[in-house]
């Protein structure tokens, strides 16, 4: 009989920070790269979502990187580049990292569909699962889930709730 192998538990660092819009949860690993940005009332889900990526994972109160909070608070102050200087990781499937990388180069001040998105990465049909995969973004604000937005325009879905999208775009200057 084969033995099962078990991936060891993942030690993560969970740090508090308030934003304009709430508590942000930022879990960092030991390098100090951010691997989950989420918001204290949805901690449930992105605890959620860091066991699916990660396994099993502990999290213990540890600060984050001063440069992150800095960069983090730079952002909600009004200087959007700042997001750019926060180091990431990310686990998932690559069709996820796909998705979530172009995530990453869709500009402050502006919004795409996810068909856009979808055009983008070469795989045209694929726009239900770039809704799916952008809704498992475990590093919000950050990976800019929030400006993706309907064909219609309209505002859909966001993992911290349609007012922190609505205010997060705002913030960013596009008129909604």
């Amino acid at each position: 009989m084969a033995s099962r192998s078990t991936r060891p538990s993942v030690s993560f660092g969970l740090d508090r920070v308030t934003t304009p819009i709430g508590v942000a949860l930022l879990v960092t690993d030991a390098e100090g790269a951010l691997r989950a940005l989420d918001w204290e009332d949805y901690e449930h889900r992105m605890r959620e979502l860091l066991r699916l990526h990660y396994g099993a994972v502990d999290l213990s109160d540890r600060s984050a990187p001063m440069a992150m909070r800095i960069a983090l608070s730079g952002y909600f102050d009004g200087d959007l580049s700042q997001l750019s200087a926060i180091a990431w990781r990310i686990a998932g499937t690559p069709f996820q990292q796909k998705v979530w990388n172009a995530l990453a180069h869709i500009p402050a001040g502006t919004t795409m569909s996810y068909g856009a998105l979808a055009a983008k990465i070469d795989l045209p049909n694929a726009i239900r699962a770039v809704g799916h995969a952008n809704g498992s973004n475990p590093i919000s604000v950050v990976l800019p889930c929030h400006r993706l937005i309907g064909a219609d325009g309209s505002l859909v879905k966001y993992g911290g709730g349609l007012e922190r999208k609505r205010w997060l775009l705002r913030h960013e200057g596009v008129q909604i």
